[in-house]
């Protein structure tokens, strides 16, 4: 009888950010964090392969270099947004010196001095793995050679140069394992893949069921990295150590790393949707690692997990977001009503005070008023001293005449209010 396919393999996938998990299904991507108040944030987007857009991005081997790089450029956006979510400003400078060059040359600086680390980094990772242990290949050869006057092969120097690049490696997971947010984000690593093999195994997806699963996963980057590792090895095989140039050898193993990546792909899609004792074989140099870079999560930790797996995949769990949108809706009134009230409250005090200066401005005209008007009546010799005044020098009444219309100008009043 032949075994059915699980049509749930190879669905979603995921990784562990800071304090959460990132999951992708299809084009829907949802990032679920414990914020530090101990409730989970989600957030959702979308994120469209290239492999959808053209069919030749979708060609084996082709789509291994593109999934790479999209996947680098996921993970960085989403570890910015976990540090966002937890409320970590990754824009704002730490040190004294980062405060000064922002104070002295602008934020611009600061980005581009980021972007100068990464590639930094990037180069960094380079020589550590592809090209120090070609180097140190090359000084194993020259030793054998002076001492022993013998010639290693060609093969034997290739399998030398692969088994230092995985010592590199491990030795590089060891020791970042030994750093404790590192670890923290091994156990969420840990979560993440219990979660995809609770769902995969069809399982009720609560903490209880996903803590019964097992914490290693074939297609895991884990897994790729290290398969990637022993692929070089054989890949790079046509490569004669004793007769190419040191820097051709150099270079050759540099652009055969699309290459390898590629065929990296190949295997792991076949190794995760067709588990079979060949595959998992083949598969379990890479489950090793997985010891090093998972941990074994707690439940509130498979919480976050499956908080992102299910709101991932809208079509199957589809009153999942509306849980987590409904939480916000409920935080943001109180936040939002306090501050619409201090905004009414401002309001009406400005109201108030605008209407009280220009009540102020009219009694005060009104008083201004009444007391000439008393001092004329009071006074018919002033009146009439004013009024030949007046008819020696046309230009008072005129001025008179100016200050009136300014008393009944209305814009006037509203300024002096």
């Amino acid at each position: 009888m032949k075994k059915e396919k699980n049509e749930r393999l190879g669905k979603v996938g995921g990784q562990a950010v800071l304090e959460g998990v990132m999951m992708k299904s299809g084009d829907d991507v949802s990032l679920a964090v414990r914020r530090p108040d101990g409730k989970i944030d989600v957030k959702n987007s979308k994120f469209t392969s290239m492999r959808k857009k053209n069919k030749f991005w979708n060609f084996p081997i082709i789509r291994g270099c593109v999934n790479m790089v999209e996947m680098m450029k996921l993970s960085f956006g989403t570890l910015e947004d976990s540090a966002a979510m937890n409320g970590i400003d990754t824009d704002e400078p730490e040190t004294r010196f980062e405060k000064w060059l922002v104070r002295r040359f602008g934020d611009k600086l600061m980005n581009a001095v980021m972007t100068v680390g990464m590639v930094l980094g990037v180069i960094l990772s380079v020589a550590l793995f592809m090209v120090l242990p070609n180097v140190a290949t090359m000084g194993i050869g020259a030793l054998a050679k002076h001492f022993g006057d013998a010639q290693i092969p060609s093969f034997v120097q290739n399998l030398i140069a692969g088994v230092i690049r995985i010592i590199f490696f491990v030795a590089y997971l060891l020791l970042t394992s030994l750093m404790k947010d590192i670890r923290r984000t091994y156990e969420y690593h840990g979560a993440e893949h219990k979660s995809v093999a609770c769902y995969e195994a069809g399982l009720e997806l609560t903490p209880e069921n996903a803590k019964k699963c097992s914490r290693f996963h074939p297609r895991c980057g884990t897994s790729f990295i290290f398969v990637m590792l022993i692929i070089s090895i054989l890949v790079t095989a046509f490569i004669n150590w004793n007769t190419w140039p040191k820097i051709a050898i150099i270079l050759t193993k540099l652009a055969m790393v699309p290459v390898i990546v590629g065929i990296g792909f190949e295997f792991l899609m076949i190794a995760g949707k067709h588990p079979n004792p060949v595959t998992k074989a083949l598969s379990a140099p890479g489950l090793w690692m997985q010891r090093i870079t998972t941990k074994e999560p707690d439940e509130s930790q498979l919480e976050v997990a499956l908080a992102a797996l299910k709101c991932a995949m809208p079509g199957e769990f589809p009153d999942e977001r509306a849980k987590y949108e409904e939480k916000e809706e409920a935080e943001e009134p109180e936040s939002g009503e306090g501050g619409a009230n201090a905004n009414d409250i401002d309001d009406e005090s400005k109201a108030t005070a605008a209407e009280t200066g220009e009540a102020a401005a009219e009694t005060e005209e009104a008083e201004t008023a009444d007391t000439q008007s008393d001092a004329q009546s009071d006074s018919p010799d002033a009146a009439e001293s004013e009024s030949v005044k007046t008819e020696e020098n046309p230009h008072i009444t005129d001025g008179t005449a100016e200050n009136t219309e300014k008393e009944n100008d209305p814009q006037t009043t509203d300024k002096e209010a």
